[in-house]
């Protein structure tokens, strides 16, 4: 009953500051749940949301329960956990729940941040039972089988759901996806793409720059062939009115993000990088209004090209269509 009058009360002022001109800020705060604390997300998104004096702060929320989590499989998700639930209660005060369910009873929404992708489809479940609009940190799951259940599981209950990179939001690719360079022809998207062996290779960290590639290029990919070596994985991908996208996945050495678009009045480069700042204002605004900033059918087509690279590789180079492994992963 408290949590119906409290979105009661933010729908109200949702109505009235339209009228008035009233900011987020000035709405009362939504309590937010964290689910995985194997990552370091947790606390960057933590101080942004709990620390009002913060030059980042984001303003509308606070973080005030959270689900240990981890993976004992994972190295960098079994040796963090202890640390960020340290700091996350000492610093931040935040109350930690070891079932799930009793969380979701105390929360208005919930940020599952469970750094591996795998058991997201089971920390989901009692979310979605409990009607909480979630954002699912990537990668959205450990298969794309995985996200299509995810995504079927949340339009069947009517209960808001969304997944992305931060990447689409950092301002130097928001930059390129709106240049003037008359009509797009291809886009380049570099970035790192380290490989952890219970994930599709490119759902770890190769998610970012196929995020941004898509931010620029849109949706429509129809077929996805893949390059590799040890050091490097090279993706192009064919868009349905003729556009080439092309993912460069650096697997070792030097790093970085950059995206380029090359259109036919104009060349457009990244200029500047981004923080998860943006991001957690979508995700704020899409917890208060349960519209996703980001679709279903795009995050799913963007792990479906991440997926049919890899079966361009099991399958020598050859290309794959999106569709075929869409359907494959049960995808009708």
């Amino acid at each position: 009953m408290n949590r119906l009058l409290t979105f009661i009360s933010f729908y109200v002022l949702c109505i009235v500051n339209h009228c008035t001109g009233k900011e987020i800020d000035e709405q009362p705060l939504l309590r937010l749940g964290l689910i995985g604390l194997d990552t370091s997300h947790v606390i960057a998104f933590t101080s942004r949301l709990n620390e009002p004096d913060s030059p980042k702060h984001v303003p509308g929320a606070r973080v005030i329960a959270a689900f240990k989590g981890g993976s004992d499989d994972i190295e960098s998700s079994r040796t963090r956990v202890e640390g960020y639930t340290k700091t996350l209660v000492e610093k931040y005060g935040v109350k930690i729940y070891d079932d799930i369910s009793k969380l979701c009873k105390d929360v208005d929404a919930i940020l599952l941040t469970s750094l591996d992708g795998r058991p997201h489809l089971s920390q989901i479940r009692p979310v979605i039972q409990a009607k909480l609009p979630v954002f699912v940190d990537k990668p959205i799951a450990g298969s794309l089988k995985d996200a299509v259940e995810i995504f079927r599981l949340a339009k069947e209950a009517d209960v808001p759901c969304f997944s992305s990179s931060s990447l689409r939001w950092y301002s130097g690719v928001v930059e390129v996806a709106n240049a003037d360079v008359g009509q797009l022809k291809s886009a380049i998207s570099y970035g790192p793409a380290p490989a952890e062996p219970h994930h599709p290779d490119l759902f770890w960290y190769g998610i970012h720059p196929t995020e941004s590639l898509f931010t620029v290029m849109g949706p429509g990919c129809e077929s996805v062939t893949r390059t590799s070596t040890d050091d490097t994985v090279v993706v192009t991908g064919i868009w349905k009115d003729g556009k080439v996208g092309t993912l460069h996945g650096i697997a070792s050495g030097r790093t970085g993000y950059k995206v380029t678009a090359f259109g036919t009045k104009a060349i457009a480069e990244q200029k500047s990088g981004g923080d998860y700042t943006p991001m957690l204002r979508e995700i704020i605004k899409f917890f208060r209004t349960g519209k996703p900033p980001v679709s279903p059918d795009i995050t799913l087509e963007i792990y479906a090209f991440m997926e049919a690279a890899d079966e361009s590789k099991r399958r020598g180079g050859l290309p794959v269509k999106i569709s075929e492994v869409l359907k494959k992963a049960g995808l009708n």
